[in-house]
């Protein structure tokens, strides 16, 4: 099955995009430390912090990805520099922004600000409908190994779910609505006022729901799905059930299916303003039905016909020596 590539083969754009997102993830680091300014909350440069670790994972998921396609890679190297066009002004407007000492989402307090978040908003367009190209062809693509194949195919149509949430953060919140003149115009925050009570490291809000944690779940099944096919490839020497790829296809297809379930879930706690932390029953007994439920398919996963053997290591050839 296809898991490591050579670096030659990555879509370079992209690598060089996760690269300078590394840099950019380290001078927001020391900026955290050094700079004392703190917007809605938070440190003022967590906000490129956190964007910058988010695409080093994604940009490279997506290199990845690009480099299984058999057929279409011309298609997919421009919808991969759409990408990375995107995204880098996606960053520089938000590192802009910060060096103003200002927000860059959601804010239209001045006319430049406005038009910066504006500008942002259809650069998040742009790049939603690169991801999409890509992940049409990834749905067309013929990869060898079928598992590998729908957790490519699965991972990037609940990434494109997870990052159509955002859209969802511009709709303006009743307290915005009342106010014609509100210098903020959308939320990540549910319930509560963007800037309250927080989780430590992710900033999510602590005492109502928050939009950003479905769309970070969402997004990061880019990563998440392969990875576990990687996991699954690596220990079928020693399990010998996972040898069979109809089992390791199963588990894919379950693995993908709970992961899609809990993304809704979660979605739909947001939206009904509840903290992650703070389930009522109603989201409970939904998350253990789910858990249930993916528990039972992976048993069911690991079952083989009757009739057919569990395909065990092919013997050593050995050289027969002549009398």
């Amino acid at each position: 099955m296809p898991s490591l590539i050579p670096v030659t083969r990555l879509h370079r754009p992209l690598t060089w995009f996760a690269a300078s997102m590394g840099v950019l993830a380290l001078v927001s680091a020391v900026g955290i430390l050094v700079d004392d300014r703190v917007l809605v909350g938070v440190p003022i440069w967590t906000k490129p912090f956190k964007f910058s670790v988010s695409f080093i994972a994604y940009g490279l998921s997506l290199a990845w990805m690009l480099s299984l396609l058999p057929r279409g890679r011309r298609v997919g190297w421009w919808a991969g520099t759409v990408v990375v066009i995107a995204g880098t002004a996606e960053m520089v407007l938000i590192t802009l922004q910060v060096l103003r000492g200002t927000q860059s989402h959601f804010n239209q307090a001045t006319p430049f600000d406005n038009a910066v978040f504006q500008f942002m908003g259809a650069t998040v367009a742009v790049l939603w409908l690169g991801a999409l190209v890509i992940a049409v062809l990834l749905l067309r693509a013929r990869i060898l190994d079928r598992a590998m194949a729908w957790a490519v195919r699965l991972s990037s149509l609940i990434a494109l779910a997870g990052a159509a949430v955002g859209f969802l953060m511009v709709e303006p919140t009743p307290e915005q609505l009342a106010r014609p003149d509100s210098p903020v115009v959308g939320a990540h925050s549910v319930g509560v006022p963007d800037g309250g009570p927080s989780m430590p490291l992710t900033g999510w809000a602590d005492t109502g729901g928050d939009l950003r944690v479905p769309h970070f779940f969402g997004m990061h099944a880019l990563q998440l799905l392969p990875l576990l096919l990687l996991v699954l490839a690596a220990l079928a020497p020693r399990f010998t059930r996972l040898a069979d790829k109809r089992v390791r296809l199963r588990l894919t297809l379950t693995a993908a299916g709970t992961y899609a379930a809990a993304f809704v879930l979660l979605t739909w706690q947001a939206l009904r303003g509840q903290a992650l932390l703070s389930p009522d029953a109603t989201t409970l007994t939904a998350a253990g039905a789910i858990a249930l439920l993916g528990a039972a398919a992976t048993v069911l996963s690991f079952r083989l016909p009757t009739s057919t053997p569990v395909p065990a290591p092919a013997p050593a050839r050995t050289e027969e020596v002549p009398a």
